[in-house]
């Protein structure tokens, strides 16, 4: 079947879920979280399949990866979307204008998702879970390097559906090729959005080209400035953890902004990072201030390159700053308006930093790594938005959703 096909099939499938009744749509939700658990091996061996494939200094390697801890966290995921009420349905506004119409606002489902993703199974799971819980048809366009891994959670999928007599059309995978990427941007007036996930020039060709509806997630060259009130305790564990936790994800710290009247404690701020050997690319004056205490091996220069770069990788910058302008003037030129940080102990400091730097999360004294649906309370997300319309930071069930009006009377006419 071609994309095109499946893409009508999206279409005429959308009609099916706006019946859908919610208890339903949580049994389904449930019992895909239950098959996930208990085909833990049918999906590590497919996943191995695209993992072969793939060196392990790839920086998408562990974004691929599925692990039976991964697998279960998923599971985890899927029935807190389930228990999570449905947005379909609620009431936004309602009030009787002096005409005598009743009005009511109400959210509805957008109709047919598309997201074009890279190689991340895991969106396949979260995709059509928030899709599904806001009755909305869901078109995944995953790339080759994780092929198989989809087709395993797609099947899984299909059977939840058949198990509960629903057609499996709900949901389409389209082939890896890029050409299915093209049918998905041009199928104006059957998919409603497109959500691309994944790299920047993977946005960037999105957004050039695709003549549906898109919402972009950003990639993220995050930054976390240091200032000169920053408690050492706090940023020591705050930028570690940051950096290493996951360095394949677009929360991980990218760039340590620090001012210059802290280099003094520079060595000891980063100096946990040397245990998962992280590589620094510091400027002129961070790098003297490091040389000999910090391992040869592991610091170099920066360059221009350095800096708004998404490393994704096991690689900091460090960018020696003057004052909180020069930090902020830092920050709006390299920004991927995803998420940014400060360490400060100055109340001003934060307000500052909250008030002035334009991006979805901004945080003080916190680990970047929470931006993320389920660490917000959003169950899981589909992405997250770095633009201003629609939706903007992590989206999960009510992002998926617009709205219609309800307009009742006993017979008004307009004059």
């Amino acid at each position: 079947m071609s994309a095109s096909e499946q893409i009508l099939k999206a279409r005429a499938a959308a009609s099916e879920m706006v019946l859908l009744e919610n208890d339903v749509n949580r049994a389904v939700l449930n019992d895909l979280a239950a098959r996930a658990e208990a085909n833990v091996p049918l999906l590590l061996k497919a996943n191995k399949l695209d993992m072969d494939r793939m060196p392990a200094a790839d920086p998408r390697y562990d974004r691929l990866m599925l692990t039976e801890e991964r697998i279960k966290a998923i599971a985890s995921d899927l029935r807190n979307l389930a228990n999570m009420p449905s947005p379909i349905g609620e009431v936004l506004e309602s009030r009787e204008v002096p005409s005598g119409l009743k009005l009511q606002k109400v959210r509805v489902a957008l109709g047919v998702v598309g997201v074009i993703y890279e190689a991340r199974p895991n969106v396949t799971f979260d995709v059509f879970a928030l899709c599904f819980r806001t009755g909305n048809v869901s078109v995944l366009k995953g790339g080759q390097d994780a092929w198989n891994s989809n087709k395993a959670v797609v099947s899984l999928i299909a059977d939840s559906l058949k198990a509960h007599g629903i057609s499996t059309e709900v949901v389409q995978l389209l082939p890896p090729e890029r050409e299915a990427a093209t049918e998905l941007m041009n199928a104006v007036g059957l998919v409603d959005v497109l959500i691309p996930r994944g790299s920047q020039g993977l946005i960037d060709s999105v957004r050039a080209h695709s003549k549906v509806p898109v919402i972009e997630t950003g990639a993220g060259v995050v930054h976390t400035y240091f200032d000169e009130t920053g408690d050492l305790a706090i940023g020591q564990k705050v930028i570690f953890n940051a950096k290493t936790r996951r360095v394949s994800v677009c929360n991980a710290l990218e760039c340590l902004i620090v001012h210059a009247s802290r280099l003094p404690d520079l060595a000891k701020l980063v100096e946990p990072l040397a245990e998962k050997s992280v590589q620094l690319q510091a400027d002129e004056s961070a790098y003297a201030l490091l040389q000999g205490h910090y391992p040869d091996n592991l610091l170099s220069l920066a360059t221009a390159e350095s800096f708004g770069k998404e490393h994704l990788d096991y690689i900091l910058s460090i960018k020696t700053v003057a004052d909180m302008d020069e930090a902020l003037r830092h920050i709006s030129k390299y920004s991927t308006r995803h998420s940014e940080a400060i360490i400060t102990t100055d109340a001003a400091n934060k307000l500052r930093f909250f008030k002035e730097v334009d991006a979805a999360a901004v945080y003080a004294n916190t680990s970047t790594a929470f931006t993320d649906g389920a660490q917000f309370g959003m169950g899981a997300e589909i992405g997250i938005s770095t633009q201003k319309l629609h939706a903007r930071g992590p989206m999960a069930l009510p992002e998926l959703t617009s709205y219609k009006w309800l307009i009742d009377s006993d017979g008004v006419i307009r004059n």
